[in-house]
């Protein structure tokens, strides 16, 4: 293995990662986070598609909608970067229980207010999610409770069914958003939108009580402090540029823009559309045990690129789609393995990483592609308010698999502890 003089030893930077582990089998606290992981992916899978069409019913065109996008994701990456400066001041509980009362007063904000500007605020400073996944601000401090808890050879299989989980209650959530259309001839769309946006910020009063319930286990011990980032900063400083660079990929093509997109180019209501988001999710569900299996067999690297290259190919084919029907097929195959780098992207990460510095690491490798992922949605509005071309879904396969590319090249002969 060739190794940058500035960056840490794998096995090195491992060393004694056993020791902040409190056991190696499942435990209550895996059973809360994964429950209140799958609460908030049902949240997120309808408000991604809600957004749009609730913005576009007051009257907001495709740029605006990309404005909101933009603010929610430029928010959640400045809050990340918050919990990771300060969460070992506060405690990952701590740092939980305020994100999750941040949600609910994001959807009560929501359900209330109709005017521009202050939804613009609230978008910014909540943790709405456009994407449909979890870019919130959640994600790193339930990362850095998994790893810790969870022992090396368990971690990508712990990862992958986080990711798992949240990935079916995001397709249930999809489909749920259809109940705007199944209301309608007793309840006014409105209505129904702001019972939705109030059930967003419930979940979030829900998640709450779940975290209250975390053990002190969840914290890092005495023998591992949380810590700055050390020896492993050059690696994770190269990560996070690369994992910037597909953010701003998948930040085109985030659900509430891809819905603009499959509503304008093939004429689909909102419930058609929930479909496609639900068949989708639960193909990227059922991927995510696919990607255990073969990262033991081929390594995370190899399994993150050769998982995720052809699904760029399926995006770009997808902007030449000549029905929906096709756009749909193209879609699926795309989620089949678009999302099996998820897991195997998050427990390279903390393998790579000391002990001590996974607070850190989840969070710098988090920003800047919360970052990334919030300037993509401008470009994105205007492309689409300029055309009804899927120029959106081109750039950003090209971009995906360029990333592709160069993570192998650069990343790969780094091995975490368990391929040694």
């Amino acid at each position: 293995m060739v190794h940058d003089s500035k960056d840490p030893d794998p096995a090195e930077a491992s060393s004694g990662t056993g020791a902040g582990h409190h056991g190696t089998g499942w435990s209550p606290d895996l059973t809360r986070v994964l429950v209140a992981r799958s609460l908030r992916a049902f949240g997120d899978g309808y408000v991604a598609i809600l957004l749009p069409i609730h913005l576009s019913r007051l009257g907001y065109d495709a740029f605006a909608v990309g404005l909101i996008s933009t603010a929610t994701l430029l928010g959640s990456a400045l809050l990340v970067l918050a919990v990771g400066l300060l969460s070992y001041r506060v405690g990952r509980r701590h740092a939980l229980l305020g994100a999750a009362l941040l949600m609910a007063a994001t959807g009560l904000g929501f359900a209330r207010i109709d005017s521009f500007g202050p939804l613009l605020v609230i978008a910014f400073v909540g943790t709405l999610n456009p994407s449909g996944g979890d870019v919130s601000v959640f994600l790193p401090l339930e990362h850095t409770v998994l790893s810790h808890v969870v022992a090396d050879e368990n971690r990508t299989a712990v990862f992958a069914r986080y990711s798992a989980v949240g990935a079916v209650f995001g397709a249930l959530g999809a489909v749920f958003v259809g109940v705007v259309d199944w209301l309608a001839p007793v309840l006014a769309p409105s209505t129904t939108t702001t019972l939705l946006f109030g059930l967003y910020g419930a979940i979030g009063l829900l998640t709450f009580l779940l975290y209250r319930h975390l053990s002190p286990r969840i914290e890092a011990g005495a023998d591992s402090p949380p810590a700055p980032l050390g020896p492993s900063r050059g690696i994770i400083y190269r990560l996070a540029a690369l994992f910037s660079v597909d953010a701003f990929g998948g930040g085109l093509v985030i659900n509430s823009l891809l819905t603009l997109w499959l509503a304008a180019r093939f004429v689909l209501d909102l419930s058609a559309i929930g479909v496609i988001f639900f068949v989708t999710s639960l193909c990227s569900a059922a991927s995510y045990f696919a990607a255990a299996p073969l990262a033991r067999r081929f390594g995370l690297v190899n399994t993150m690129v050769f998982t995720h290259l052809p699904s760029s190919m399926f995006l770009i084919l997808t902007a030449f789609a000549p029905t929906g029907w096709a756009a749909f097929g193209l879609l699926i195959l795309r989620a089949l393995l678009s999302q099996m780098d998820v897991p195997t992207r998050s427990s390279y990460v903390m393998a790579v990483v000391r002990p001590e510095e996974r607070p850190a690491a989840a969070s710098v490798t988090a920003v800047p592609r919360s970052l990334a992922a919030a300037v993509a949605p401008l470009l994105s509005g205007w492309l689409l308010t300029a055309s009804p071309f899927g120029w959106p879904l081109i750039l950003a396969g090209i971009l995906k698999a360029a990333y592709d590319l160069v993570l192998l090249r650069r990343f790969s002969g780094i091995k975490p502890p368990e391929e040694r």
